[in-house]
């Protein structure tokens, strides 16, 4: 048997194990190989990851004809930039003659994209323009050899690109009720502040799991958090392709340092197949983008927004904020990697959910079984 049919029947025997159709009152986790297995990690790059929308930029970033930033999706190296007419296009930055990325800074203005390799120059639509030293070539026609185009959207103030065409659009992936929860927080008041990073000694899903959790874990990890959710009135809606889980705010004690950087009525996490995150407080907001980088390894980046960053006292209190994130990203981490130290144990097979706090969970793991077995029947 060759290795692609080696791995397909391991992901289907994986697959077998998981019953998607059990109602949350009965439903198990996911079983433990799907967090240790390669071939499950493997087999999630194309059918979960090229296949679904994935943030890759801020609106922010791409104001001007020529601003453009790069990202890596599934494992592919990708551009998104703004045309001389305005419009925004994404392509894979993949130069079309030895292969080499394009661009190599994470964000930029460029007149063209001139290939750092052999010097192929690109217009600002992915048009090549200039291949030096190319006299003599046969049966070559420029109009062939552009920046291979791929889909992308805009929603809020950010940019998703999709690798593979087809499915649902973004706004029929996200469904009318997020789109209209999500607006009536009043995301444009947010700037963007600084952007953090987190490695992870675990799958990716582990820390999705983490997030959607309804809050169950709090009050015995995150006892900063705690004091300030109100548990009794913490929510949770699921869509197809969503979660959004909130809470009261319980507490203006500004001697705690977690309250005097968590206020407002209410909290609001956002959870967005399939790794996607907005956490909102009045005034304050972080999103989260989960990369997978390996079978057990995953990396976090935060994307910290403030709506007052015009005074040193705002400042003093943004940097506050960031910090009171940085300690719960702490807390999770560790809890993340001991996770899956016990998935890959001998002792452990799947779990039980709980109806009260789980649901999302729940969501997130029969979509992510569906995704998988779509991918292996050639959707």
């Amino acid at each position: 048997m060759k290795t692609g049919q080696t791995e397909a029947a391991s992901v289907r025997e994986i697959l077998a194990r998981y019953r998607a159709d059990a109602p949350l009152a009965r439903a198990f986790t996911l079983p433990a190989p799907f967090y240790t297995e390669p071939a499950i990690a493997d087999a999630e790059r194309e059918a979960v990851f090229a296949r679904s929308w994935q943030m890759v930029g801020r609106l922010d970033q791409l104001r001007l004809a020529g601003d453009y930033v790069t990202a890596e999706v599934a494992g592919e190296p990708v551009v998104v930039v703004r045309d001389a007419d305005g419009v925004l296009r994404g392509f894979f930055n993949v130069c079309r003659h030895h292969a080499a990325a394009v661009l190599t800074a994470s964000e930029g203005n460029a007149p063209h994209f001139v290939c750092p390799y052999h010097g192929w120059t690109y217009a600002l639509d992915g048009a090549l323009e200039a291949t030096p030293h190319l006299a003599g070539i046969c049966d070559f026609d420029t109009r062939d050899n552009g920046l291979v185009p791929l889909e992308i959207a805009t929603w809020e103030q950010w940019v998703f690109a999709r690798l593979v065409p087809g499915g649902p659009s973004l706004p029929d992936f996200l469904g009318a009720p997020l789109v209209d929860r999500v607006r009536a927080l009043n995301l444009p008041a947010l700037r963007f502040v600084e952007r953090r990073r987190y490695a992870l000694d675990c799958n990716w899903k582990v820390y999705v799991d983490n997030y959607l959790d309804g809050g169950y874990h709090v009050p015995h990890l995150h006892h900063g958090l705690d004091s300030v959710l109100a548990p009794g009135r913490y929510t949770i809606t699921n869509g197809e392709h969503c979660c959004v889980q909130s809470s009261a705010i319980r507490t203006r004690d500004a001697a705690n340092p977690t309250a005097a950087v968590r206020q407002g009525e209410s909290a609001h996490y956002v959870w967005i197949h399939p790794n996607f995150m907005i956490n909102w407080y009045e005034g304050v907001m972080d999103t989260n983008l989960v990369r997978p980088l390996g079978v057990d390894r995953t990396e976090v980046i935060f994307d910290f927004y403030f709506t007052d960053v015009a005074t040193p006292e705002a400042v003093a209190r943004c940097r506050a904020s960031i910090d009171v994130g940085n300690r719960v990203q702490d807390e999770d981490l560790a809890i993340c990697d001991s996770v899956q130290r016990g998935l890959a144990s001998r002792a452990y097979r799947a779990g039980r959910l709980s109806v009260r706090r789980e649901g999302g969970e729940h969501v997130f793991h029969r979509t992510l079984a569906g995704d998988l077995k779509a991918g292996l029947n050639g959707r």
